[in-house]
């Protein structure tokens, strides 16, 4: 018994020193020769990885940023420093999934354990970006001080317009598109905070809200065990609720990923709101609730995407098959580099620790079914068929009637593909914003994070070239919408959903005319 205390007691301090020293690299500053040499070492892993590297920006205008980016490089700098000169230029290839990540502090067992025991700190909010400012659009836990339609003028006595200056150059989409980047920094914008000052136990903060200016700080409270305990049975009883939608509730954003519902008394309305294509319990999902359409008198679907950042292209080309009434093939074969640039794509990272072993022993017949996974046609290389590009038939339960598809900026990857195919395919009547992502395809599927050897950012690389089985546009836009409406900040902020609301005015006026 005492060897054990002793062994545990080696490993928490052995823990405990390593990630002192890991975190003791992002203040030593990295000579100007090997930053130099980062940046070559990206744009190498860049040129040999991403199929698609020129397609929004020229090879020349490219090659003209690394090189730039070189010549200001000339006194040694800390990871993070180097970060905010390197990220700029990634964001330049305006691919909305290419981004550099800043080197991350690691936290010991007793701070991570402390932070579960806590709640966030700007992360209890959701916001508002308009322009250079920033607003509360959600406080859920009624938090004091931080009213809905509150603005921040100053964090840490930093004017936030200082804030987004420095951080919007690092904030990118697909292509032309400038939808996106309001949602992503609305997003992103506590993280980068985060990254730049730490993790806070408070901040202070300065306001206005209805003309009436505030300081004060936000705390990072405590979780009690009654809240603690109240939080883990609403959880439980959610995610084993027996209405149709088993396991897809959320704990962290408190919703189900997933919903059908009918909101007229009459039924002839139906509207499913998506938030994210996780893939997970997805088709027990589709099957029940297209099976609930056809026994009902829906006529319309309206499906909301909007907010829904992608995820699973098996997915979205299962739901695909319930919204048509013909053969079709949903994905064009995807390209990649090289036969072996499959190779590089993150295999032990996404196994958890514990199956490693066995991963190790499997990695041979892996990188043999890879190897045998790469056609090459016109001398450019392609996935083979493995299911998602084959021909497709319709489900038996498909939707015939009139379906509307609501987008906006925050409508990205997998939502801006299955909402360029519905529109192509003319089978949807889209309503609301420009997509955050490409109407004609995006560089994602597969990743490989490459660590560039001397700073030691994180760049992850998409290995696949995505595009929807359309003619394309080739305008380097998202998908556009039928009938465009973009909400004003204070309809966001009253929770005025206009464009739901267009729709619903156009189904009765359609009713009304018949």
């Amino acid at each position: 018994m005492k060897k054990i205390i002793l062994f545990s007691l080696f490993f928490v301090i052995s823990s405990c020193v390593s990630v002192k020293k890991y975190n003791a690299k992002s203040a030593i500053p990295v000579s100007a020769e090997n930053l130099r040499k980062d940046v070559d070492f990206t744009q190498h892993k860049l040129e040999e990885l991403h199929p698609k590297l020129y397609w929004y920006i020229s090879k020349k205008d490219l090659d003209y940023q690394f090189d730039s980016l070189k010549m200001t490089i000339q006194k040694p700098l800390k990871p993070n420093e180097f970060y905010e000169k390197l990220a700029p230029v990634i964001a330049k290839i305006k691919e909305g999934h290419l981004r550099l990540y800043p080197y991350d502090k690691r936290l010991t067992k007793k701070e991570i354990k402390n932070l579960k025991n806590q709640k966030g700190l700007l992360s209890r909010y959701n916001f508002v970006i308009d322009r250079d400012r920033i607003f509360v659009k959600d406080n859920p836990a009624k938090i004091p001080n931080m009213n809905v339609g509150t603005e921040i003028l100053k964090i840490k006595d930093i004017p936030v317009k200082d804030l987004l200056k420095k951080y919007k150059p690092i904030v990118n989409s697909d292509g032309d598109n400038t939808t996106f980047q309001k949602y992503s920094m609305a997003r992103r914008w506590p993280s980068f905070f985060t990254a730049e000052y730490g993790i806070l136990d408070s901040v202070k903060i300065e306001t206005t809200y209805q003309n009436e200016l505030k300081t004060f700080y936000i705390h990072r409270e405590k979780i009690s065990r009654e809240e603690k305990k109240k939080t883990e049975q609403e959880n439980k009883k959610l995610t084993k609720s027996e209405t149709g939608k088993t396991k897809d509730y959320n704990i962290v954003t408190k919703s189900f990923n997933r919903d059908l519902q009918f909101p007229t008394k009459d039924s002839t309305i139906a509207y499913m709101k998506i938030k994210t294509f996780s893939g997970t319990f997805s088709r027990k999902f589709y099957k029940q609730s297209f099976a609930a359409l056809k026994k009902s008198p829906a006529k319309y679907l309206i499906l909301d995407v909007r907010d829904n950042l992608g995820g699973s292209l098996s997915e979205i080309n299962n739901l695909y098959s319930y919204l048509v009434s013909e053969e079709f093939k949903f994905i064009d074969d995807m390209e990649v580099t090289s036969r072996t640039s499959m190779f590089h794509a993150n295999y032990f990272t996404e196994i958890p620790t514990l199956a490693q072993p066995l991963a190790a022993v499997t990695y041979p017949v892996y990188l043999l079914g890879t190897a045998l996974s790469v056609k090459k046609k016109d001398d450019k290389f392609y996935l083979k068929n493995n299911g998602i590009f084959a021909l497709k038939k319709p489900k038996k339960n498909h939707f015939n009637g009139k379906i509307y598809v609501l987008i906006n900026g925050s409508s990205f990857s997998a939502s801006s593909i299955i909402s360029s195919k519905l529109k192509d395919a003319k089978r949807a009547f889209l309503v609301g914003e420009e997509t955050g992502g490409a109407n004609d395809g995006t560089v994602a599927g597969r990743y490989s994070t490459e660590k560039l050897p001397h700073s030691k950012l994180k760049l992850p690389v998409g290995l696949m070239l995505v595009q929807p089985n359309i003619q394309f546009t080739e305008t380097k836009k998202g998908v556009l919408p039928d009938y465009e409406i973009i909400p004003t900040l204070q309809q966001v902020l009253q929770k005025k959903d206009v464009q739901l609301e267009w729709i619903m005015d156009q189904i009765k006026k359609n009713e009304g005319n018949h």
